[in-house]
């Protein structure tokens, strides 16, 4: 409680810790800040016994206090981590999140835009295909959006994305490094995330005097699984795979057992998200893993400056990934030789 007897606000916090209003909400959304300046805006927020008031806000502004939060698939285990981070972060600063799932289906995205609308949301984070991210300059949205996962093309919107270019050039170079040469690619088609992951295989591949063989596929285990089946059947087929998402992954290793292929001996494996399961898979799968507790903290971070400042220019936080090597990309064993491998590559 503040000295007047009124309940204490977060002004009274930035005060109290000499920092900004804005450095007060990106600790109360647990974003990037050090230790010790968190740790100073903790101490005024307990020395002014500071506590969000929703009901309060909402006789005082027209929005909800609640955030809304759209993603492409909350069985993704990458939206699923990012989704916790996001709902803990909001939790922090008194604030609800609306989740839904999009199915990658613009239909539903746009269903979702105007529930959002309709339950007068503070802001959005959002995960969008690439067709609502097209649309999404010209409608009337009368919330800041950030978008993750996802890259707009006008620069217009506030973005936490993984450097994808780079994450995939990564394993294009380590599985060249590895011995292989007919490196295939599957990307997903949806989103614009597929799109630069395939621009910095594309780009790895050409660099090292190699031929990129791609395909663009619907989000989906199954539509992986039948086109490395179908792929495997053709003349001079793939040595080894990068896939674009965890859902491929387990497409590629549902294809190689149907068609008796061990991994990495019979087709290498590599992709991106590093969950738990990738670990358990025949010698475990190589895979980028992407900082997703960050990337929930940023966003939440960046819609709650917004929030602060609606005018300053958009930001767009582009974080690495990181390549947890294991024995689905070992060393390409030569033609004709037989055995059994014990390195992990």
């Amino acid at each position: 409680m503040s000295v007047s007897g009124k309940a204490a606000g977060i002004k009274d916090v930035a005060k109290a810790a000499g920092v900004s209003v804005a450095t007060v909400s990106r600790v109360l959304g647990n974003g990037p800040v050090s230790e010790a300046l968190r740790k100073r805006v903790e101490d005024a927020v307990r020395a002014t016994g500071y506590r969000p008031n929703l009901s309060a806000r909402r006789l005082r502004s027209r929005h909800s206090q609640t955030i809304g939060l759209v993603v492409s698939d909350i069985r993704n285990p990458f939206f699923t981590a990012v989704s916790r981070a996001v709902e803990d972060a909001a939790y922090r600063a008194g604030m609800r999140v609306i989740l839904c799932n999009s199915d990658e289906n613009p239909e539903r995205e746009e269903l979702y835009l105007r529930l959002m609308q309709e339950e007068r949301i503070t802001g959005l984070i959002f995960a969008p295909t690439r067709s609502t991210l097209d649309r999404l300059d010209g409608l009337d949205l009368d919330f800041p959006v950030v978008l993750i996962d996802r890259n707009a093309p006008t620069g217009r919107y506030d973005a936490v994305v993984l450097d994808n270019p780079r994450a995939a050039a990564m394993l294009v170079e380590h599985l060249h490094a590895q011995g292989y040469r007919r490196i295939a690619g599957l990307f997903g088609n949806t989103s614009t995330t597929g799109q630069e992951r395939h621009d910095g295989y594309r780009a790895a591949m050409t660099a090292r005097g190699l031929t990129p063989a791609a395909r663009f596929l619907a989000p989906y285990a199954d539509a992986a699984e039948e086109a490395v089946v179908h792929w495997m059947a053709e003349p001079d087929p793939p040595e080894a795979f990068i896939v674009s998402n965890s859902l491929f992954l387990m497409g590629v290793v549902k294809a190689a057992r149907r068609l008796g292929l061990p991994i990495p001996d019979g087709l290498a494996v590599a992709g991106f998200d590093n969950e738990p399961w990738t670990e358990l898979v025949g010698p475990g799968l190589t895979v980028i893993e992407q900082p997703v507790q960050e990337i929930g903290r940023s966003a939440m971070a960046l819609l709650f400056e917004r929030l602060e400042a609606p005018d300053r220019p958009s930001r767009r936080l582009v974080l690495g990934g990181t390549c947890i090597l294991r024995g689905s990309t070992a060393a390409r064993m030569p033609a004709g030789m037989t055995g059994r491998r014990t390195d992990a590559g």
